[in-house]
């Protein structure tokens, strides 16, 4: 029986492949975006007496009552008011609440633009409705947006425009202005707006993260989506929420019953106790400043040209005065080989594949892995 593919021309992901070839080669994994160290044991503990307790069944479709407030708590000490029972959705994970703003949104013919180098989960989740994916390509090495490209890229069939704030894998952060510029274009192109804001707490050198739910214009027609998993060093129990009005939450909430339901019932028991303490993602900026700076100065050693790095915990590097000869995927492949250690080239974060020599190094490390790592790679410019 013939099958036609709704992808045809994707196959496994550049995270499946290098992690593949880093386990293959015995590397240091800087590659794929996941921490190697433990949770806090508070959360843990909060886990087990959740199983313990009986909270093994499923969990209201929106999510836990007690989670939702507590993410409201959250908000509140940012200065924010969010309803926990008509504005926040709990998802597995942020990826799904993507998908699911999508999957509301968009239909057979609609267009959504995303800014690249982008997440590579938007374009699959927009061509899944039958909806086309309009690309404004960022260019290194500060991958500032320019709106007015923005805004001539669009079409009367846009409906939606993607961000990811701040930016993986870019490593930049929207300014007070940048959201104005959105809000300009989104109000008077009627657009609605899915901001990916799972590094919320990794903005780094004193900044503060801008989101689109402190903007009163975007706030209106805006889903922002969020991860416990990026947040609390636990990507595996793949837990998120989605923010957006009323209103919208309504429409988010008809695909989420029905792809997921509901999400995992200790999980979100523990979570909602983390979240009493502010002190459980307060630190993480400086957390993370550390191992970015600690992990930079290891490549600026071994003749990598840096990057700035606004947010997240990836450090974007360019090795055009290494190994010019080779691509991106040519150079993470010779690098992991012959080096030991693996990196994401960029140019997979582009449809086209544009390549700028640049790659992707993750520092959600332990500061052994980041030695071990920066070690390996320190005969690396003398080579």
């Amino acid at each position: 029986m013939a099958f036609q593919s709704k992808f045809p021309d994707l196959g496994l992901t550049i995270f499946s492949r290098m992690s593949a070839l880093a386990q293959q080669h015995g590397a240091i994994n800087l590659s794929q975006g996941f921490p190697d160290f433990a949770c806090d044991s508070s959360l843990l503990d909060a886990v087990t007496r959740a199983l313990q307790e009986g909270h093994n069944q499923y969990a209201p479709m929106a999510g836990l009552p007690a989670l939702r407030q507590a993410i409201a708590a959250k908000f509140a000490t940012q200065g924010l008011a969010v309803d926990a029972d008509t504005e926040i959705t709990v998802t597995a994970g942020a990826t799904q609440a993507l998908y699911t703003t999508i999957a509301a949104l968009l239909r057979t013919g609609d267009e959504a633009l995303i800014l690249e180098p982008a997440y590579d989960s938007y374009a699959p989740a927009i061509i899944a409705q039958g909806a086309t994916p309009l690309r404004v390509s960022l260019t290194p090495p500060s991958f500032a947006i320019d709106w007015d490209q923005v805004e001539a890229t669009l079409t009367p069939r846009t409906r939606l425009i993607i961000l990811n704030n701040p930016n993986n894998p870019a490593t930049s952060v929207l300014s007070a202005d940048d959201l104005d510029a959105l809000a300009r274009i989104a109000d008077k192109h009627d657009l609605f707006v899915l901001s990916d804001e799972v590094y919320e707490h990794l903005v780094f050198d004193g900044a503060q993260h801008q989101s689109v739910l402190n903007h009163p214009t975007l706030r209106a027609r805006s889903f922002a989506v969020y991860s416990f998993g990026k947040t609390f060093h636990a990507t595996g129990w793949k837990v998120g929420y989605c923010v957006a009005p009323p209103a919208l939450t309504a429409e988010f909430r008809k695909v989420h019953q029905y792809l997921v339901f509901s999400v995992s019932t200790p999980m979100q028991h523990a979570l909602a106790a983390h979240l009493a303490d502010p002190a459980h993602w307060q630190g993480l900026a400086s957390f993370y400043q550390a191992k970015r700076d600690k992990l930079a100065k290891g490549l600026a050693s071994a003749g990598f040209t840096l990057l700035p790095c606004a947010g997240t915990y990836f450090q974007l590097v360019s090795y055009a005065d290494l190994r010019p000869d080779l691509s991106e995927l040519a150079f993470a492949e010779w690098l992991t080989q012959a080096h030991g250690v693996a990196s994401i080239p960029v140019s997979a974060f582009y449809a086209d594949g544009r390549d700028h020599h640049i790659v992707r190094f993750c520092f959600a490390k332990k500061d052994a892995t980041l030695e071990a790592a920066i070690e390996r790679l320190a005969g690396l410019k003398a080579g």
